[in-house]
């Protein structure tokens, strides 16, 4: 691994549907062991500083002109109201350039019909918020035969889930990105899932 994952980052974005699985990237507490942490940048349109759904600050790191897919693992583009704008297309091209290159992109609720409206959709399995809404939303979109009615999907490196499953999407991408043994990924997952303190010892038991 590289090590390093773009996170990207503008007003509205929906900060809750990544927090899970930036929580674990960026502390690395229940990695495989000599693992190291991965560095998560924040991607902006420019930088100025971005305010979340939840009304957080945040100043991207590099902007879109700066980005480097050369040393990176992952692309994660969080959910938003503002996805079909013109002003996303950037970030597009560099999914496409990512998925060109066998990067993984995960993309969340709104960041799907982003996707869908490029074209990255028509020929790869995926899910989204609802099929019927991502046609109307985006007349171009021709990938209705590889859609899941899923709650996350992954085909190859990309990763697509539904805005209402953060915690779905966090394990397609920690899978993708092999930084769970699979005993603390299912332990991780049905933790969080279940709140059942039994698999709290499983996952504590699981990274010894």
């Amino acid at each position: 691994m590289n090590n390093t994952v773009y996170l990207y980052v503008f007003d509205s974005m929906s900060d809750w549907e990544i927090g899970y699985l930036t929580a674990e990237l960026n502390s690395g507490r229940y990695f495989r062991p000599g693992l190291a942490p991965v560095q998560i940048v924040t991607v902006g349109i420019e930088k100025a500083p971005v305010t979340t759904m939840g009304g957080l600050k945040i100043m991207p790191e590099v902007t879109v002109d700066e980005c480097s897919i050369r040393n990176i693992d992952a692309l994660i583009l969080p959910g938003g109201n503002t996805w079909t704008d013109a002003v996303h297309e950037p970030i597009l091209t560099i999914a496409e350039m990512c998925l060109k290159e066998g990067i993984v992109v995960g993309a969340i609720c709104g960041a799907t019909l982003g996707l869908a409206q490029a074209g990255l959709l028509d020929s790869r399995r995926h899910t989204s918020n609802d099929l019927a809404y991502l046609k109307m939303v985006c007349p171009s979109y021709t990938g209705e035969e590889y859609y899941n009615l899923e709650s996350a999907v992954t085909d190859g490196k990309l990763i697509t889930a539904s805005g209402v499953a953060p915690l779905e999407f966090s394990i397609h991408v920690l899978k993708a990105l092999d930084v769970f043994s699979p005993n603390t990924l299912d332990a991780w997952y049905r933790l969080n899932k279940t709140q059942e303190p039994t698999y709290f010892y499983e996952l504590m038991n699981s990274i010894q």
